[in-house]
């Protein structure tokens, strides 16, 4: 029998893999299913830090807003006659 996720559909979740950043640091990133990473964190002093931070990552991902700060955002909307 197999897997209903991964063998059976050809989806793969996203892994997240903590590393070490020189001798006392750690980071992590999330590598999509083909390999290319998705997102990277900032340096965190031990790696039960690492992990919280994986941890608020998934707890707050799926139901995250998207706020678009970039130049190319819309401006307000304009005002209606008055």
């Amino acid at each position: 029998m197999k897997h209903p996720i991964g063998e059976s559909t050809g989806y793969m979740a996203g892994v997240f893999e903590i590393s070490e950043a020189g001798n006392e640091f750690y980071f992590f990133t999330l590598k999509a299913a083909d390999g290319a990473v998705v997102a990277m964190s900032p340096v965190f002093d031990t790696i039960q830090d690492a992990a919280a931070g994986i941890t608020a990552v998934r707890e707050n991902a799926a139901a995250g807003l998207i706020v678009d700060k970039s130049a190319a955002a819309p401006g307000p909307a304009a005002e209606g006659p008055g």
